[in-house]
Parts: structure tokens; sequence; C-alpha cells
């Protein structure tokens, strides 16, 4: 279906890198992962040989990763000499008798499996056996191959638009890179004299460095040499500064008295709702689709302490902004934010403005275009320090949620339809994270719960449901779309 033009950098981003670096901590492993209903069981061959070529098309499926010399300067890419489809490709069935619940439980289990270090990271998994004849695919990537975005871009290649296409044409096999045992001798792994690749390394994070204070504390320097402009430089300087207080220097725990604990035990809800609805009632108050999602969400977590005798007035999110300006990259393109949303406002139509009124704040924030020189800077911190602040910074965090647009038109794989995808976001470290995945004509949300922080999954599904259909309820169904 896709021409294979999506791109990828041969070394991680500092982004990726610093992703890559915390997963000493299991708690903040990076992975995400996507289970997708078909009207019936993929065709496991034909599934395989799709594969087979988007391995073909996109190199960065069959490379793993390898550390620099010495822990200084960024993580690269390189071919996998032991690449094995098999591994990464599998069938798995769920066990009798088969229903939506089991098959829920099982993505929950696998997707919240590490990956081996030593391969390629990512694992896709065609999935059988439930009662009613249908079929499923799990497909898992690592965070630091892509974010949500181009995982949806990198899916174009092994769907097609119709049950049976046309054969594809052949795609030659990329060339080999020398074997790893002659590039070990060779210096670090990657074909580098030793010396060299340590001071390149270090030049990196340097410049990193360096780069970050330049855009930080650009005004100063253009003020002297054009005084003119040193109130809009002041100004500007002062709001990048409040900006990275906001979000990069929070320190107080986060809001909840119910969420506190942590663990590596993993619970999946999931629900949908008519996408035209949606933007019907989006318009209709004045906000967008992603305002209403995150209204939804919001609303249902003060409902969920409530209902259990905690009410709180406000919480803590993440939620990650796109900044992808190329179209045909394939890396990470996002940054992250933090941001208290108001739980205790009942009325959803109350509720819907505050939100809204927080987005629009958080989605102006001057640091997002900081934040790849910011996780320079903390790449260049000892690990234990680097781990033990990042997991402070997510104890600040309560929930977090994430939008990403996917097909508006139908899709198949190995021969089976999709009914809907349903996203299953990385935790690191909160409680749930709520992501929605929008698809011909739907939003499919996946909902993935810390079964420690979350004692109640079912009673937070009803809350989320309860949620949105107060706020789809708020506009006529006449209303225009």
């Amino acid at each position: 279906m896709a021409d294979g033009s999506l791109h990828f950098e041969k070394t991680m981003s500092d982004q990726e890198a610093l992703m890559w670096a915390l997963e000493q901590d299991p708690v903040l492993r990076s992975t995400f992962a996507q289970l997708t209903l078909l009207d019936r069981t993929a065709d496991l061959a034909r599934y395989r040989e799709r594969m087979a070529r988007c391995t073909r098309l996109v190199p960065r499926l069959r490379q793993r990763v390898v550390d620099p010399i010495g822990g200084i300067g960024a993580p690269e890419w390189v071919d996998d000499a032991l690449f094995d489809l098999d591994f990464h490709v599998r069938h798995v069935r769920v066990p009798a008798p088969g229903t939506l619940r089991q098959l829920l439980d099982l993505a929950a289990l696998l997707s919240s499996d590490p990956f081996d270090r030593a391969r390629p990271l990512w694992q896709f998994m065609v999935i059988d056996g439930l009662a009613d004849g249908t079929g499923a695919l799990l497909a898992k990537l690592h965070h630091t191959i892509t974010d949500g975005e181009g995982g949806v871009r990198l899916s174009a290649l092994f769907v097609d638009l119709e049950r049976d296409p046309a054969p594809e044409p052949p795609v030659e096999e990329p060339p080999a890179e020398a074997p790893e045992a002659e590039e070990a001798a060779a210096g670090d792994g990657l074909g580098r004299n030793p010396v060299v690749a340590v001071a390149d390394n270090l030049l990196g994070g340097v410049r990193g460095g360096l780069d970050f204070a330049r855009r930080t504390l650009t005004g100063a320097g253009d003020a002297m040499t054009h005084p003119t402009t040193v109130p809009e430089k002041a100004a500007g300087a002062l709001d990048a500064s409040r900006s990275l207080f906001r979000q990069a220097a929070v320190t107080e725990p986060a809001r909840s008295p119910l969420w506190a604990e942590r663990s590596l035990r993993r619970h999946l809800e999931v629900l949908s709702m008519p996408l035209d609805d949606v933007k019907r009632v989006a318009k209709a108050l004045g906000g967008t689709v992603n305002d209403l999602f995150v209204t939804g969400a919001v609303g249902a977590a003060g409902a969920y302490h409530r209902a259990k005798g905690a009410p709180v007035d406000e919480l803590r999110m993440a939620m990650p902004v796109s900044t992808r300006t190329d179209r045909g990259s394939g890396g990470n393109a996002f940054a992250p934010t933090r941001l208290l949303v108001p739980t205790g406002i009942e009325d959803p139509f109350e509720r819907f403005h505050a939100v809204r009124e927080v987005l629009n704040v958080t989605r102006g924030e001057r640091v997002l275009g900081i934040t790849g020189g910011l996780a320079a800077v903390l790449g260049a911190l000892p690990s234990p320090l680097l781990v033990r602040l990042a997991r402070q910074q997510v104890g600040t965090v309560d929930f977090t949620t994430s939008n990403v647009r996917g097909a508006p038109f139908e899709l198949y794989i190995g021969g089976a339809r999709v009914l809907a995808n349903y996203p299953l976001g990385p935790m690191a470290g909160t409680a749930f994270n709520l992501t929605t995945l929008s698809y011909k004509g739907q939003l499919d949300m996946g909902c993935l719960v810390d079964a420690a922080a979350v004692d109640d999954p079912a009673l937070l599904r009803r809350c989320l449901v309860e949620a949105y259909d107060e706020l789809l309820a708020l506009a006529p169904a006449g209303a225009g779309v």
C-alpha cells in the first residue's frame, strides 16, 4: 500500500536516547501497542509475507540498538545480523472460551513484556481463538522507534485497502552492513575507531547542551546588538522561563489520594464513540475533538474519585503534543507536557470550557520548542541520578491522555477487515493512559491501567462512558459537523 518513503536517523535523538536510558527503571518503560479487532482471523502466512516485505522497505525494523562506548553520547541503530522474522511475527491463541475480556487481558499481558534489547524492538502478533470467529492483531513497538503518529504512518506498509489486493511488486534486500565481528574488531561496533567514537560522542553532548543554552538565552544576545528589541526579547525570555518552570520544574506529588501505588501489573479497558457526534458537539461548544476527548477523561477521573468517597478539585495530567513538521520522518516528534485539570467541576458544559482553556495555554507553551535541548542536558546526567530525577517527575502526574489521528477509510490486514483499533499508550509511571485513535468514523479508546493504582478499572470505564455520554448530549442531534 505504501512506498516506504519513511526515513529514520542512524542515531537516536536526544529525546529517544533519554527514553532508552530511563528503562533502567522498569516502571519507566516506553513500550506502546495497538490492539486491532478483525472480522476474522488474519491469514498468518500472508501477513508474514507482508511483514517480510515491510522490513525490506523500512530497514529500522531489521536494526537493533548499540549503546555508545562509555555511555557517552547517543545510542545508534545497526543492522541485526541475526534478524529472525519469526521472532517478531507471531501466532497467539486466546484461551477457551475466547471472550473479549480474555483478549483484553492477553493484550495487556503481552504488551507489558519487556523487549529483548539485543534484537529489533518490535513484535506483531496475529491472534485467534475468539468464540465469535473474529480475530485480532497486537502490534507492539518501542517508543525509541517512533511515536503514535509515526506508528500510524508505519502501519500503512502492512495494511490493505481491500480484502484481496493485487500482489505487491518485489522489493530488493537492503545491502548488508559489515558482519558484527568485523565491526567490533574495527572499533565500537559501528565501524569507528574507539578514540574517534568517544570524541564524537563527547562533542555531540557538548553541542546539544550549547544549542539548548543558545535557544533559551538567545534573547539576551539579540538585545545587545538590537537595543530596540529589548522589551520584546525580555518578554519572550520571561515567557520561556515561566513555561519551562511549569513543565520541567514541578516538584509536588501527584494530586490523587487514591492512585498513589505503582506496579508492573496492567489491565486494559476499551470503548468507542462516533466521530461525527464528537465533531458536532465539539464544534457547537466552540472547541476541538481533542478538547472533548480530554474533557471526558477529566470528567471520568473526577467521577471515579467521587464514587470512591475521595473527591478532588484538580489532578495533574500528562499529554504529548506533536511537534512533527517532516511528514516523511519515521522517528519521534513530540513534546511531553503536564497540566492541572479541573476534576471537581460536575457540570459537563462548564468542565468543557475550563478544560479547553487549560489546553489552549498548554498548546502555546514556549517550552515545546526546546524539549530536545532539555533532553540533551538531562541525558548528560549520571544514570542513577537521571533515573531518580525522572521517577520523581513522573510521580507528579496522575494520568496520561493522548490523541492520534488514524485512517478515515476501511482497512484490511491479512485478508481480514479492521473493525476497531484500540491503542495502548505507554504508562510512564502514571495511574492510567487513555489514548484515542480515530478510524473510519469512530474514536476508539484504549485505557491501559496500572492495576495497583486503579483498583476498580471497571468503575473507571463506566465513568468514562458516562462522561462522554454527558458531553455528547450537550448539542442537539441536528447540529452540523
